[in-house]
């Protein structure tokens, strides 16, 4: 990567550090001047007089350390608004109750799983209609609108898939139709490395669980805007539904902002050396990354985007036996749900997070039992690619097992992962995870 940031790339965004730590931070702001935002604990704020306030009447309507991470990270998404919610979930279903009745959600076909699992089981039982489209394809998103469209809801790069999306091209789409509005969950590229709202998207929405908080003891969620009509609704959606996050928690996320150039530049580091020695590992069927030149999109990505996260899914050779073996035999990645923090992990998609969804579907969308997630941290390179490579070593001495084995394997080698969790039954091409991230 160079100085000015990685080749064929986007230019970073300018003063992206310099505002991450001291956007919304303004010392002034505060009666003893402190440096670092306070965590405001207070429920409630003395009036002046009946209906005369500073700024703060109740904590769930505003408090000052959410509006602290609040207007940092409207600047980062070069927004002029920010709202927080308890999760990313949250910001999803606040979103959601713009529409009305009757309204119809076009959703891209290889989602999140708990996008899905929302949409599917919760949204379209409370009126709503969702289609699920291939939003890489702008003419299978110009033939799934229709008058009772309103909201397009794409993310890129999706989970675990990591197909990319053109923002541009999808967002000339459905601007062609009045009142149609386009989201983008941005989640894992964060704030630095994309900007949806200067490519024609309407609300930009993170789990900042992941990369924006970036270390796994916060779970929260975030939606920018530009518009001031559709900021007022959804401030009065965030007081009337009342999904905020705690001041702690507000907190601990405004400080992670301040290293996210940091940490986003080691991630997307460590992330393209872990995908070029699997790529080149015999040991790996095929490696799945936008930031390598293999991957199909990798060259819209360089068109909007300034560099890309730690996200790398790759097909090992063999069997579940084999994937298996792989994951119980890292050291330095943790076996483990969730994404974007310091620490790297490894997940097993069709047993973990996508163990819900049917067999022959998971087939369809790719997710095989060879199909392994890394979500790359901070870690030294070095230690990383040995771990790496002393687990597909340990799961190369393993025999291939016969489908009988499957079951054995699951109970055995990854059953902490599935205990005292309720999986419901998803429609029949649902992507939907009835566990994690």
């Amino acid at each position: 990567m160079e100085r000015g940031g990685a080749r064929g790339f986007l230019s970073p965004f300018a003063h992206f550090a310099t505002q991450a730590i001291h956007a919304g931070q303004e010392p002034e702001q505060w009666r003893s001047a402190a440096v670092v935002p306070p965590i405001s604990l207070s429920t409630t704020f003395k009036q002046q007089s009946p209906g005369q306030h500073a700024g703060y009447e109740y904590s769930r309507s505003g408090n000052p350390t959410r509006n602290c991470l609040e207007k940092a990270v409207a600047v980062l998404d070069g927004a002029k608004y920010c709202l927080a919610y308890a999760s990313g979930l949250a910001a999803t279903l606040n979103i959601t109750h713009l529409l009305k009745a009757g309204d119809t959600i076009i959703c891209m076909d290889d989602v999140y799983g708990g996008t899905n699992r929302y949409f599917r089981q919760v949204a379209m039982k409370m009126g709503l209609n969702v289609v699920f489209v291939d939003c890489t394809k702008m003419e299978c998103l110009e033939a799934a609108i229709t008058p009772e469209t309103k909201l397009v809801w794409i993310e890129t790069p999706t989970n675990p898939m990591l197909k990319v999306i053109d923002i541009q091209a999808c967002a000339d789409v459905v601007h062609k139709h009045r009142d149609v509005l386009l989201v983008v969950d941005n989640t894992f590229m964060s704030a630095y490395f994309q900007r949806p709202l200067s490519l024609g998207a309407d609300i930009c929405m993170y789990s900042a669980t992941k990369y924006m908080n970036g270390h796994s003891d916060v779970v929260m969620g975030l939606v920018s805007v530009n518009c001031d009509d559709l900021y007022e609704r959804l401030k009065f959606l965030q007081n009337s539904l009342g999904a905020v996050p705690s001041p702690f928690d507000c907190y601990l996320c405004n400080r992670g902002l301040k290293t996210l150039h940091i940490r986003m530049k080691q991630h997307f580091h460590n992330a393209l050396a872990v995908a070029g020695f699997l790529e080149a590992d015999s040991r790996v069927e095929k490696v799945i990354f936008p930031g390598l030149p293999s991957h199909p999109q990798h060259e819209l990505l360089k068109r909007q985007c300034t560099g890309c996260p730690g996200m790398v899914t790759f097909y090992i050779k063999g069997n579940l036996q084999r994937a298996a073996a792989f994951l119980k035999g890292l050291k330095v990645f943790a076996l483990a749900e969730s994404l974007g923090g310091y620490e790297s992990l490894a997940e097993h998609p069709a047993i973990m997070t996508h163990a819900s969804v049917p067999k022959e579907d998971r087939e369809a969308l790719g997710i095989s039992d060879t199909l392994i997630r890394l979500s790359v941290g901070l870690e030294d390179e070095d230690d990383l690619l040995e771990d790496l490579d002393q687990a597909l070593t340990a799961a190369e001495n393993v025999g291939m097992a016969g489908e009988d084995d499957k079951a054995t394997l699951l109970l055995i080698c990854l059953r902490p992962a599935l205990e005292n969790r309720t999986l419901s039954k998803p429609t029949l091409g649902s992507q939907e995870s009835s566990l994690c991230c």
